[in-house]
């Protein structure tokens, strides 16, 4: 498939999964001029919460700051990005008010912005604030009322879909490949600029994201599911 020229809105729950997942596709919209943003929900603070090093929250302005650096490096600038920051991990958790706020929220970055595309994260990516951030895109759209195309992303889906049997037919459907060959080494760099996921913290831990896991996302392709309407 070639890039659109449609505008695109890119929803991540967290901030490194928009590289991941659209990492070529942002740095080749960008590089056509083609209007780009980038919505984090999640603050990311649950990040190393194990971590003796760290308090709670003290990892968020640290990948804040390598959200900003990666998306410079795919050509988006400050004024391009947007941070809901509800609590990371706790996106099934959040009460009614607080759940219709976030709707809110989105839906008003929605009209404001108007994208003809919207990626968001996969309904079944095998994470919790993933799919609970499909939900809340789903809702937004609903309530905002604007038409857009919706396309999923997979960050954790595909993990040992081999063996584990988890992934369904119905999760294939309107998938299609996108070729990134072009900004292949953006994209890598992008997601090297989040050092506190790719790298160990210290020389007792191991990374966040492994070595084997990152294998997927350094391909010359991406993968994106295109929904004829929204799914619940």
């Amino acid at each position: 498939m070639n890039i659109s020229q449609k505008s695109v809105m890119v929803v991540a729950p967290h901030q490194d999964d928009e590289v991941l997942g659209c990492g070529g596709l942002i740095a080749s919209k960008q590089e056509q001029n083609i209007p780009v943003q980038v919505v984090f929900i999640t603050d990311g603070a649950a990040s190393h919460s194990w971590h003796p090093q760290f308090q709670a929250g003290e990892i968020v302005p640290i990948r804040r700051e390598e959200a900003l650096k990666a998306l410079s490096i795919l050509g988006i600038k400050p004024s391009q990005i947007h941070f809901i920051d509800e609590p990371d991990g706790k996106l099934n958790f959040l009460n009614s008010v607080e759940r219709q706020q976030t709707i809110e929220q989105l839906a008003q970055l929605l009209q404001s912005f108007q994208p003809e595309e919207v990626y968001v994260t996969h309904r079944h990516d095998r994470s919790e604030d993933h799919e609970a951030t499909y939900k809340l895109v789903q809702e937004a759209i609903m309530f905002s009322e604007i038409k857009t195309d919706v396309l999923q992303y997979a960050i954790w889906m595909f993990c040992n879909f081999l063996t584990d049997g988890n992934v369904q037919l119905e999760d294939l459907a309107g998938a299609y490949r996108l070729s990134i060959h072009h900004v292949q080494d953006k994209k890598r760099q992008a997601i090297e600029a989040y050092s506190s996921q790719y790298l160990p913290i210290d020389a007792k831990s191991a990374a966040v994201l492994s070595r084997s896991f990152l294998k997927q996302f350094f391909l010359p392709y991406e993968v994106f599911f295109k929904l004829d309407s929204i799914q619940k």
